[in-house]
């Protein structure tokens, strides 16, 4: 076994992307297992075959990249790894949530829990629609700010309840540009919608 304890916080980005690579290949050539402790979320994804997130000595979550981003246990969790949309709501019973006056479908996690809980998306599941489009999650939104990030861009959303949603949209060439404080309709679908129980809020 090799441990490895923040190797790479040293170096520039793109140096620090290039030997990700070289040591998962030196992993896998070796045949060994690394613990690789790392505070980079990008790195920890890159790097793991098994990711244990831990919060006061305690582990909260171990399973692969893909399970531990994509089914977060506890807020904790979905808004340490990675960018999440973390809002309070309340279970209205049969995959239903109540979050600021609006109801919204929901087919993951806890979807049978009672009273408060969270939901959870994240950003690049969101989807942002002209305003007036329908359909199921589909609610109206206001373009509060962009922040363009080459690859893609960040946009951030207030919903009619107070709560704030961030989406990350793909630079295609075809995303349609909108004026901050335009009027769109933000569509959360009811798949990649998460509830957390009310057991699984902060401590």
């Amino acid at each position: 076994m090799l441990l490895l304890d923040e190797p790479l916080g040293a170096l520039d980005a793109k140096l620090r992307r290039e030997l990700q690579v070289e040591l998962k290949s030196l992993q896998r050539e070796v045949g060994i297992t690394f613990v690789y402790v790392t505070h980079d979320q990008e790195e920890a994804l890159t790097m793991s075959d098994r990711l244990a997130l831990m919060l006061d000595g305690r582990v909260e979550q171990v399973g692969t990249p893909r399970e531990v981003y994509e089914h977060p246990h506890a807020p904790f969790v979905a808004d340490f790894l990675g960018v999440s949309n973390l809002m309070r709501g309340r279970a209205l019973g049969g995959g239903r949530v109540d979050v600021g006056g609006v109801e919204l479908a929901v087919r993951a996690g806890d979807t049978g829990a009672a009273g408060a809980v969270r939901l959870t998306i994240r950003p690049e599941r969101v989807r942002i629609e002209p305003d007036g489009a329908t359909g199921e999650n589909c609610v109206a939104a206001t373009i509060e700010r962009f922040v363009y990030l080459g690859s893609t861009t960040q946009v951030l959303l207030s919903l009619p309840g107070g709560d704030r949603v961030q989406a990350l949209v793909a630079n295609s060439g075809e995303v349609e540009e909108y004026d901050v404080g335009t009027a769109v309709t933000v569509c959360l679908p009811a798949e990649a919608l998460r509830v957390l129980a009310d057991d699984a809020l902060e401590r």
